[in-house]
């Protein structure tokens, strides 16, 4: 609430007027910014750009899915294998193309690890540069959890 001048009365009241001083000095330095600011905007700079031609892009390599189930099965591209044999010839064609494609690992959380480590050892004596592991995060949450063994 806002009181009149500095001089006591005998019945104070609240001010009416609006002070605009501070008002118009922040106009004022504003406006002489702008002035400033202003012919800078507008002055610009010629340059002579060099052109540049990008080099076209590299083939994006195509992916193979091997699948592993929890019995150990194996899948390439949703296609089941007959064994580690069948998939090392797979593995051998694959790693001879060119650009080579990358191979997504996925397994059963299930899986025995040994079976995981045999097709990743399959993958790297065939000359698979490129191996990465697909997960579900969420797979857990939607199924029951898994009953732990009782430890004596």
């Amino acid at each position: 609430m806002a009181f009149g001048g500095l001089e006591p009365t005998s019945n104070p009241q609240p001010m009416a007027e609006i002070n605009t001083t501070p008002l118009v000095d922040v106009m004022l330095v504003l406006l002489v910014i702008f002035i400033i600011t202003a012919p800078l905007l507008t002055h610009a700079i010629r340059l002579d750009l060099p052109s540049a031609q990008a080099p076209v892009a590299a083939e994006k390599p195509d992916t193979i899915s091997l699948s592993i189930d929890r019995s150990g099965a194996l899948f390439w591209n949703e296609e089941a294998l007959d064994g580690l044999d069948a998939l090392d010839a797979r593995l051998a064609q694959a790693a001879a193309r060119q650009p080579q494609p990358e191979l997504h690992l996925r397994a059963d959380a299930d899986t025995r690890y040994e079976r995981i480590a045999a097709v990743m050892a399959s993958a790297q004596q065939a000359g698979i540069a490129k191996i990465g592991f697909v997960t579900d995060p969420h797979r857990r949450s939607r199924e029951q959890p898994r009953q732990e063994p009782a430890r004596r």
